[in-house]
């Protein structure tokens, strides 16, 4: 058994932190609701930090044993067995065991009529799982809905270090396997792709580099002490804004302007899971009232897949809506709700989201730490704050809000859950607003990947390697007939490099030209 685990189980090396059932005090819930009103009973997690990484849990192994919790904590008894829905969010850790579905359901020893996977593990895929189970029940298509995700990516990497083998799962899965224009151009994963909306952001903000830091720094701190006083979060190491925005050994910066400490940490072996039934069946098989945690309306819209079919980088529409829609479906507002979670992958999508929402920056925008201290399994991240959510509401009561963000900024969910019955939730529902999210979005300027001339930054990032040193930027640009156009940065051009990292001018707005380059990539030039 490994010395960190933390509450053991017959699991060598698993930590499992699904609850017993308690019974604070709560509000009486409404009795002879409808029996297909859709509830969570039950919520589990998992973490596994073997010595031995061959001793370890896979990705199928991990979701299980978050399921297991799972029904631990709704009491027992044979709920996974009974559920009709089983729902999982994708992996990428352990690509051989794809789809991965079925190896989950022979480890519970579910047989379910319906059986899901999702097609690639967005961040949005727990919410929205969630979202289709209270509808699935609502049309009673479904008693008992099983939903879970998992990764073990640390196990699989440190397996293959073992054995020399090259493991880089994030930029190798196999919805990343594609070539474009903005691939060439080092746009791959969502590391590369999120810093192009922080700088467009700060900009747009009229902030400071200093400024635009600092903020990030102040909300990611505030998530480290979450996650300190969290038992299922990864790291418990509280962390200052000034530990957390500033470049050092341990603290390598990663794409400008974005540390270690501002990005997912995606080096986990997490798993967590929640089942979904009726209040009817909650009842018949004995949950206490105290114990059922109602599910609220949801909303959902995304942003073209395209990244450089975005009208801006400072704005999500999708975002927008989807807080905005799941605040008017449940009638709801800010200062109503007792606790959110918006997502944190990189600091500009919960600046966004909290601005969107209306958030006050001095309250928590996680209860459970965020993908950087809390862990980043992926697409399974909101699945741990859910349960998370969950057990705060049982024993103190109030309204949460879940916020999750998938993709490239492109997927947005948000959905509302309570300890008593939101009165204007309505199932099943259209959680769909993206023809609302259309109608905010702006004029999407044409690509000119031929471009060659004047023009000016629209944003921007600077990648840097393993030792800290700049490795290329990649600048995003608007001619003067407005198409965008993409031109790199040689990280031999340190007066540009400086330019656009320094701090002592910002650079969004700054004009130049686009040049030739080596490899046919186009270069930037400032004036």
């Amino acid at each position: 058994m490994t010395s960190k685990s933390r509450i053991c189980t017959a699991l060598t090396g698993v930590t499992a932190l699904g609850k017993g059932l308690h019974t604070p005090a709560h509000s009486a819930k409404v009795v002879g609701m409808d029996e297909r009103t859709p509830v969570i009973v039950g919520v589990g997690q998992v973490e596994d930090q073997p010595d031995d990484p061959f001793a370890g849990l896979d990705s199928a192994e991990l979701m299980a044993a978050a399921l297991n919790a799972a029904e631990r904590d709704a009491g027992g008894g044979d709920w996974l067995a009974s559920a009709d829905s089983l729902a999982i969010v994708s992996q990428i850790s352990f690509p051989d065991l794809n789809p991965v579905a079925p190896h989950v359901a022979a480890e519970i020893g579910a047989t379910p009529a319906h059986l899901f996977e999702t097609a690639t593990p967005s961040g949005d895929s727990p919410m929205l799982l969630l979202n289709e189970a209270a509808n699935r029940i609502a049309r009673g298509e479904a008693l008992i809905c099983a939903i879970t995700g998992g990764e073990a990516l640390r196990t699989a990497a440190r397996r293959a270090a073992v054995q020399e083998k090259r493991h880089d799962a994030l930029r190798t899965a196999a919805h990343r396997q594609r070539l474009g224009y903005a691939q060439s151009h080092g746009l791959v994963v969502p590391t590369d792709v999120y810093p192009l909306y922080e700088n467009a952001l700060r900009a747009h903000l009229g902030q400071t580099l200093a400024a635009g830091q600092a903020e990030s720094g102040a909300l990611w701190a505030g998530m480290s002490q979450v996650a300190a006083r969290t038992p299922s979060a990864w790291l418990h190491d509280a962390k200052t804004s000034a530990e957390i925005i500033t470049p050092g050994p341990t603290n390598r910066p990663i794409a400008f302007p974005y540390t270690k400490l501002q990005v997912a940490n995606a080096s986990v072996n997490q798993g967590a899971g929640f089942i979904v039934t009726s209040l009817a069946e909650a009842r018949r098989r004995g949950v206490p009232e105290s114990h059922v945690i109602y599910v609220g309306m949801g909303a959902a819209a995304h942003e073209p897949g395209d990244i450089l079919a975005r009208a801006d980088y400072y704005s999500s529409p999708g975002m927008a809506a989807a807080i905005s829609h799941v605040l008017a479906f449940n009638r709801l507002t800010a200062d109503m709700l007792d606790h959110v979670e918006l997502y944190s992958c990189f600091p500009c999508v919960p600046k966004m989201a909290r601005r969107v929402l209306g958030w006050p920056d001095d309250r928590d925008i996680t209860v459970f730490g965020g993908l950087t201290f809390g862990g980043g399994p992926i697409g399974n991240y909101m699945s741990h704050p859910l349960a998370c959510m969950v057990e705060r509401l049982r024993s103190g009561g109030g309204t949460g809000l879940l916020f999750a963000n998938g993709g490239y900024a492109t997927h947005n969910h948000a959905i509302a859950v309570s300890s008593d019955p939101l009165p204007s939730a309505r199932f099943p529902q259209e959680f769909s607003v993206q023809e609302q999210a259309d109608a905010r979005r702006g004029p999407v300027p044409p690509v000119n990947t031929d471009h060659r001339g004047a023009a000016t930054i629209e944003t921007y990032t600077v990648f840097y390697g393993r030792d800290g040193q700049p490795e290329r930027g990649t600048i995003v640009a608007r001619s003067g007939d407005g198409a965008r156009t993409l031109a790199t940065v040689a990280k031999d051009d340190t007066d540009t490099i400086a330019f656009l990292t320094d701090g002592s001018h910002e650079p969004v707005g700054t004009a130049g030209n686009v040049v030739d380059g080596p490899a046919e990539l186009a270069r930037w030039r400032c004036d």
